[in-house]
C-alpha cells in the first residue's frame, strides 16, 4: 500500500543511495533544491504534501532507477546496496570508477542506451574522493589534440551522465553515428543542441536530438 510515509523514506532512501541529500537530489533532478525539503511534506494546514509523478519521473531519470526499483524502495524489501545501476552495467568499484580511451568510446558496446558504462572492456582509475562515489561516473582518456589547449593528451576527465546541463557547461557527446567530441553546450532546445570546440581550430557542432545517442556532463579534469 502506498503511504505518505514510505513515499518520503524512498526518496529519502534513494538519495542516501547516491551518497546525496534529499537537497541533492532534488536539485540533481532539476528541481527546486528545496523541493524534498521534510518541512515541505507537509502543507501550512497540517495536511501530507506528496511529491508529484512529475517530481518522480525526473528524480528517476536523474538517477538511473526504475520505477520497479523505486517501488521496491517504497515496499522496503529491497536493500539499498541492490539498486543504482543498469543491468549490465558496469559494477561499481570501491575508490575507483571505470576508464575508457576517447578513441574505444566511439565503438559499440561501451555504454548503454542511458550513456551509462556497460559491457567489457573498460580499465579502472583510482580517485581517492569524491567522483568514485557518485553512482554512474566513469573517466575517458584524452587521445590527441583536438582538445588542447583546455585539454591535452592523456588527460583524464571525469564524466557523470544523468546529471543536469546547462549552457556553459563542458560536456562529452556522443552522435548516433559513434563519434564522441567534448565540447561546450552553446544551447539546447527541444529539437537541437549547439556545440561550441574547445580547440579553437575545430568547428563547432550543430546537432538534431535524434542525431545524439548520449550527453554527460564534465565533472572533473586532471590537468
Amino acid at each position: 500500500m502506498l503511504s505518505h510515509d514510505r513515499i518520503w523514506s524512498a526518496l529519502d532512501a534513494l538519495a542516501e543511495r547516491h551518497g546525496l541529500t534529499a537537497s541533492g537530489l532534488a536539485r540533481r533532478a532539476g528541481l527546486d533544491p528545496t523541493a524534498f525539503n521534510k518541512s515541505k511534506r507537509c502543507g501550512a494546514d497540517g495536511r501530507d504534501r506528496w511529491p508529484s509523478t512529475e517530481s518522480l519521473a525526473k528524480v528517476l531519470g536523474a538517477t538511473g532507477a526504475s520505477l520497479d526499483e523505486f517501488m521496491k524502495l517504497v515496499r522496503g524489501d529491497q536493500p539499498m546496496a541492490d539498486i543504482g545501476f543498469p543491468d549490465g552495467a558496469f559494477p561499481p568499484q570501491t575508490g575507483s570508477i571505470p576508464l575508457l580511451g576517447f578513441a574505444q568510446a566511439g565503438s559499440g558496446g561501451f555504454f548503454d542506451d542511458g550513456g551509462f558504462p556497460a559491457g567489457q572492456g573498460w580499465d579502472v582509475v583510482e580517485f581517492p574522493a569524491g567522483p568514485a562515489n557518485r553512482p554512474g561516473v566513469y573517466a575517458l582518456e584524452v587521445q590527441g589534440d583536438s582538445m588542447t589547449p583546455l585539454y591535452r593528451d592523456g588527460d583524464i576527465l571525469v564524466v557523470e551522465p544523468g546529471a543536469q546541463i546547462r549552457r556553459g557547461d563542458r560536456v562529452v557527446v556522443r552522435s548516433r553515428d559513434g563519434e564522441v567530441m567534448a565540447k561546450v553546450l552553446n544551447r539546447q532546445s527541444a529539437k537541437s543542441i549547439e556545440l561550441v570546440s574547445l580547440n579553437p581550430d575545430h568547428p563547432n557542432r550543430s546537432f538534431d536530438l535524434s542525431e545524439v545517442d548520449w550527453m554527460a556532463r564534465i565533472i572533473w579534469a586532471s590537468q
